[in-house]
């Protein structure tokens, strides 16, 4: 396959601009750019396809140029339901210094700041050397806009595209970018940059966007309980994200392994047999786990969730340090319990059992652990010795039930 062909493989390519970009990807060498406001100072897993996408044409031997919009950050794109808040300068130049920082770490892309050729265009040549070449009927027509007609879309919104077409420009005319890259909910605002170097200086350049990764009711991946999961491991940990690949959508994995790993079409082919076959053993899972958390943080991050992953599902918790321990019963509740509490009185007091009968057949049944050690004894108490670093008890009822007692 040659590139363009392995693209549309993995489903990364909706919409290009031009026909003849196809022959431009498989056989020129491209100066092209993927672009982020500054809404945290963190990029999230949301962002981390079209940054993959980025990474397989810079291995082909295109060059990426990240835009990170100290400008356009600003001002905000518009949503399709309602206007975004607004953000300090102050809060904009913060989120632009760690974005700068992540995406040379992890990504290792060249970053740019629109602020940098916007800042000194002052309204008037903004209208004279921009807005001219825009027609309102054509950006009334653009998706986000229309989307936004009945509620009510501001004037500043209104000229996000303006702006991002201007950076297009501006990189074309600068850097001989060619190429813009993004989410294809990005379309709109790409082909007005297409239009605008069209129109003011009768030159050709592209856009490519790719679908949006979305799980099977086409909720963004990513999005758990509304909370974003960052790239910054210090916000969203190797442990965290692994629990959140490991549970993916089983119809889904496939999907996301071409999507999102740079694993070849017959080890995908591979997995993809294995899962049908056996999808218990979540390898193909597994797979996009380790491929996904070694590329943001390295393998010794990756072993390091993969153990602690193991020991919940073990058990065996004394295998934790007091960090990683802390770090696994992060989003479970935690029940204040004494010492010298027999164990069925804990079990109903932490709402494990429901009566003092059904305490005692769990515990007779050996349906019971405490900290990993089954416990079958109907006169059992609670002593120090039972609280992890002082501290925690871990109960565990049947597989996969855990319960979290915090001594008081």
């Amino acid at each position: 396959m040659n590139l363009y062909e392995e693209l549309k493989w993995r489903g990364l390519i909706q919409d290009i601009s031009d026909e003849a970009l196809i022959d431009k990807l498989n056989n020129e060498s491209l100066t092209f750019y993927i672009g982020t406001d500054p809404t945290a100072d963190s990029m999230h897993i949301g962002h981390y396809s079209s940054f993959l996408i980025s990474k397989r044409l810079a291995k082909a031997g295109h060059k990426p140029i990240l835009l990170v919009g100290g400008a356009t950050g600003l001002i905000g794109d518009p949503k399709p339901t309602a206007e975004r808040p607004m953000i300090s300068k102050e809060e904009v130049e913060h989120n632009f210094k760690g974005l700068k920082e992540q995406a040379e770490r992890i990504f290792g892309f060249e970053v740019v700041n629109n602020y940098d050729w916007t800042k000194d265009i002052n309204v008037i040549d903004f209208l004279r050397d921009y807005g001219k070449y825009f027609n309102v009927n054509y950006m009334l027509a653009k998706d986000k806009v229309k989307s936004r007609l009945e509620s009510g879309i501001t004037y500043a919104e209104f000229s996000y595209m303006i702006l991002q077409a201007l950076d297009f420009m501006y990189l074309y005319e600068n850097r001989g970018c060619t190429l813009q890259v993004a989410g294809s909910d990005q379309w709109g605002n790409i082909t007005s940059g297409i239009e605008l170097v069209r129109k003011k200086l009768g030159k050709e350049i592209y856009g490519m966007v790719m679908p949006l990764v979305t799980d099977s009711h086409g909720v963004k991946f990513g999005k758990t309980e509304g909370n974003a999961l960052w790239l910054d491991k210090n916000k969203t940990s190797s442990y965290e994200l692994y629990q959140y690949l490991i549970n993916l959508e089983d119809c889904m994995i496939i999907q996301y392994l071409k999507m999102l790993t740079f694993l070849s079409k017959e080890e995908i082919e591979e997995l993809e047999r294995k899962n049908n076959e056996n999808p218990h053993l979540r390898e193909a899972h597994k797979a996009l786990a380790r491929e996904i958390i070694t590329d943001l943080h390295g393998e010794e991050e990756y072993k390091k969730a993969e153990m602690m992953s193991e020991v919940l599902f073990t058990g065996e918790f004394k295998k934790l340090n007091e960090s990683e321990l802390e770090e696994i019963l992060k989003g479970y509740k935690k029940i204040n319990v004494s010492k010298n509490i027999d164990l069925i009185s804990l079990l109903i007091s932490m709402n494990v059992a429901s009566s003092k009968r059904e305490a005692r057949e769990l515990i007779t049944s050996n349906a019971i652990s405490i900290n990993g050690n089954k416990l079958n004894d109907l006169e059992y108490v609670i002593s120090d010795n039972d609280f992890m670093f002082d501290e925690y008890v871990i109960i565990k009822k049947g597989k996969k039930n855990y319960y979290v007692g915090v001594l008081e």
